[in-house]
């Protein structure tokens, strides 16, 4: 099944490799036993995603993006391999749609007039707090 990830943009399930490993932690036999955990891995740049997409992946600071450009998911947080497998899906889903919205532009601004003389009274009580504290001058 396709991951969709807008109205236009789809990604076919020979993109996204998904690889059954063994989880870790506690869980006893079971740990062991059931390769319930899911190792995803999607290679950006031999993907079908536009060029936006690409380059702003690309650009992320993220640790689940290698040096390569390939998007390395390890989802062990439920016991069964599907819900893993869905787990693992949304997450990049959601990776791939955080780059996909604007940033918001930052707006600067300055403090007030009030805000400036507040703040220096309140490091001037304090300055005044400090000497107290010393030994008086005799």
């Amino acid at each position: 099944m396709p991951l969709v990830i807008s109205n236009n943009v789809v990604l076919a399930d020979s993109e996204i490799d998904l690889t059954a490993i063994r989880a870790q932690g506690a869980g006893g036999q079971n740990v062991n036993k059931v390769a319930s955990a899911i190792h995803l891995r999607f290679d950006i740049n031999a993907s079908s995603l536009p060029e936006f997409y690409k380059t702003e992946l690309l650009a992320l600071n993220d640790n689940r993006i290698t040096q390569d450009g390939v998007v390395v998911i390890k989802a062990q947080k439920h016991r069964t391999q599907e819900r893993n497998r869905d787990d693992a899906l949304s997450r990049l889903r959601i990776l791939i749609q955080s780059v996909a919205k604007p940033k918001k532009k930052r707006i600067k601004t300055k403090p007030s007039k009030a805000a400036k003389k507040r703040r220096l009274d309140k490091k001037t009580q304090h300055g005044q707090k400090k000497s107290m504290r010393k030994k008086p001058q005799i």
